[in-house]
């Protein structure tokens, strides 16, 4: 569709400019924001989406301030990387015209990059909950500012034909506002109304009563299927467990607001920040003072992580559970409402997507599933944000951050990197970027490893880049290793293969920016070592030239390997047998079955050693009688961090011998501590301690 914009032309000197425009420019309102900027300096010409970004054309006696005034206000999800600027000789067309897209055939695949998903902009929540707005409760309202991108783009360019919204004809009055230049929905692909847009399967009112009585409910969102319950209902929280076989695996919670959200976890300005961000991860964070959600969200922890709602869908549940009340005043009041929003895919496989396999998967879980009639071009998790007055950590990369770009030092090779086996993700760089998928996931089933294959293949297509060489994690057998071999082979080019925690140090030197030789602490659970070990607590040297290994902790027994991880008094055990003090370790451990079998192993040669931190976390959960066995990954570490209120140090329960900094005193002296408390505080604060020491020598 073309739209023209026919402004009067200035007397005075025309001169023509042209400009690329590279970044994030496609699906973020900047076409209209090109257009309006054209308006305002009464030029003519046109802008139309292609394959390596935005393509403008501009005339008239102003075109010298177009540059800059379009730089000056950018819509909030657009973000100019380049902006190329050409002399043209003078057309004398009259009007401004926004162009049919370019570079939608096979032959010339597109460059440019779909923008994330984004919660919903205060505008449309005006219009959500405005009676005489004909947009009132439509629980897909989105704009040019907000709504889904990534999860409902099927190709480039980032148009409606090659969206989930293809499905649904925009009505007169949608096809009204596309078009409509000085409008908030000129060329907003995610836009539709009750008349035209998808529909859900259920009404508000029906979900809303299900929810206050106690039920559990699938509900289908932009990137996938949330099971969700009352949050403050012991029973339902209790069910969901029973139902989904989760035992202790902490639940995400949405709340209303920043100011409902403060009565339960602790929040400083950086935390409301992230937590109010277009982005809307769900934020970790210490639990207030005056908590009052049950305990059995996140058992045993001193954390909740909380989300605030980022749909109409979800605002609309809120406002029915809240007595549906007229204006939006209530948005910004204290509310008690809490639901419980957790991933409804099952342990180690991708984000059910299809309403089929949502029918045939949650019917046992759910007592109502909710869907809609929008297809889910491709899933995305609940990105996960621990923040600090430092800034933000991402725990998981997903929603509403991918596949944005991180900025690199330089332009690289094309390289596609296919990650490691845990919570895998896929990169591609482009010049001086690196795109990230958004988060898998675990490779433990054959689902994950197509979704692995699919994900490498869409993000090359839509950067457009002609991959130069693959690079993949140092262990043999990941699926992703396997992958990489066989892509390396059929695209003819270099495979890379990157110690682990070199990667993980290299990375973050890039994401920050930094050039030159570094020292890097590589804290980790497990990696497959340069020496064919299990490494995971390491000093690294890197610079453009690799990596070099200063120093490890001193390795643990770890009898069983990935078993002693679940189990982590097996480490406790073993660990004190090899320092013959046995005797010293808590009853509760030395009365384990099959104990004296496993303290024979750990004597013998045979035992498997491991330099990962974060078994020393698992073997101190374990002598302080914290965590014996784990039900999930890392539990043990987060339990034991929830003991820990005021870190204390002791300087001689560590040792510093050639490079091996050795904890092993450490460990023994927490089995005689008297409370969890005190050896959880003397454990972090020294181990603070000597990696600081560790890293100055």
């Amino acid at each position: 569709m073309n739209t023209r914009l026919t402004p009067p032309v200035p007397a005075g000197t025309r001169r023509r400019l042209g400009f690329e425009a590279r970044g994030l420019v496609q699906g973020v309102g900047f076409r209209p924001h090109v257009m309006r900027t054209a308006q305002a300096l009464g030029l003519d010409g046109s802008v139309c989406n292609h394959g390596e970004g935005v393509r403008i054309e501009v005339e008239g006696p102003r075109v010298g301030e177009f540059a800059e005034r379009l730089r000056a206000g950018l819509p909030p999800l657009a973000h100019l990387t380049q902006l190329r600027e050409e002399k043209l000789a003078l057309r004398g067309e009259r009007g401004f015209f926004i162009e049919e897209s370019r570079g939608t055939d096979a032959s010339n695949l597109p460059a440019a990059m779909v923008p994330a998903d984004t919660a919903i902009c205060a505008d449309c929540l005006d219009e959500l909950f405005d009676r005489g707005d004909r947009r009132y409760l439509h629980p897909f309202i989105a704009c040019s500012d907000c709504g889904p991108r990534y999860t409902m783009t099927h190709r480039l360019p980032y148009d409606r034909i090659n969206t989930a919204m293809a499905d649904f004809p925009l009505c007169e009055s949608c096809a009204g506002e596309y078009a409509d230049p000085a409008g908030r929905r000129l060329h907003a692909e995610p836009i539709g109304c009750h008349d035209c847009g998808p529909r859900l399967s259920h009404g508000i009112a029906e979900i809303a009563r299900m929810l206050a009585d106690g039920g559990i409910v699938a509900v289908k969102g932009i990137g996938g299927y949330h099971l969700a319950c009352d949050a403050r209902n012991s029973d339902a929280i209790a069910e969901l467990r029973r139902r989904k076989q989760r035992d202790a695996r902490p639940f995400a919670v949405m709340m209303l607001n920043s100011e409902s959200a403060a009565c339960e976890i602790k929040l400083e300005s950086e935390q409301r920040r992230v937590l109010e961000a277009p982005q809307r991860p769900i934020v970790i964070a210490d639990r207030a003072e005056g908590f009052s959600l049950p305990d059995a969200l996140a058992p045993g922890l001193g954390t909740l992580g909380v989300m605030l709602p980022y749909t109409a869908l979800h605002y609309l549940l809120f406002h029915a559970l809240e007595g549906s009340p007229e204006g939006t005043d209530w948005l910004e009041a204290g509310s008690p409402t809490a639901l419980v929003m957790t991933s409804a895919n099952r342990s180690g496989e991708p984000m059910i997507t299809d309403d089929r396999e949502a029918g045939e998967e949650l019917g046992r879980i759910a007592d109502l599933i909710v869907s809609h009639n929008r297809r889910i071009a491709r899933g995305c998790d609940d990105s996960v944000v621990r923040a600090s007055g430092d800034g933000r950590i991402l725990l998981r990369r997903s929603r509403g951050f991918a596949p944005g770009a991180v900025a690199l030092p330089g332009k690289l090779p094309s390289v596609l990197a296919l990650g490691a086996h845990l919570k895998t993700t896929v990169c591609a760089t482009r010049g001086d970027e690196a795109f990230l998928s958004a988060h898998h996931g675990d490779l433990d089933s054959a689902a994950m490893h197509r979704l692995l294959q699919r994900s490498s293949r869409d993000l090359t297509t839509w950067l457009g880049v002609e991959v130069e060489a693959l690079a993949c994690d140092l262990h043999p057998d990941y699926a992703s290793t396997r992958l990489a071999e066989r892509l390396a082979q059929e695209l003819d080019v270099p495979l890379i293969r990157v110690q682990h925690h070199h990667a993980h140090i290299a990375a973050m030197l890039a994401a920050r920016g930094h050039e030159g030789p570094a020292l890097g602490l590589a804290l980790d659970g497990h990696g497959f070592g340069a020496d064919g070990g299990s490494w995971g607590g390491e000093l690294l040297s890197v610079d453009e030239d690799g990596m070099q290994r200063l120093g490890h902790l001193r390795p643990l027994p770890l009898p069983g390997g990935d078993r002693a991880a679940r189990e982590p008094w097996r480490i406790a055990v073993a660990l004190a047998e090899q320092r013959r003090a046995f005797a010293e370790l808590p009853e509760s451990i030395r009365k384990k079955p099959a104990v004296d079998m496993l303290r024979h192993f750990a004597a013998s040669d045979l035992c498997p050693t491991t330099t990962a931190c974060g078994r020393y976390f698992d073997a101190a959960a374990a002598l302080l009688g914290v965590c014996h066995e784990a039900g999930f990954e890392a539990e043990a570490p987060m339990r034991l961090e929830a003991e820990c209120h005021s870190p204390r140090s002791g300087s001689d329960l560590y040792g510093i011998n050639d490079g091996e900094l050795d904890l092993h005193p450490l460990l023994m002296r927490l089995a005689e501590l008297p409370s969890a408390r005190s050896g959880s505080e003397l454990f972090h604060g020294t181990l603070v301690d000597a990696l600081t020491e560790w890293v100055c020598e």
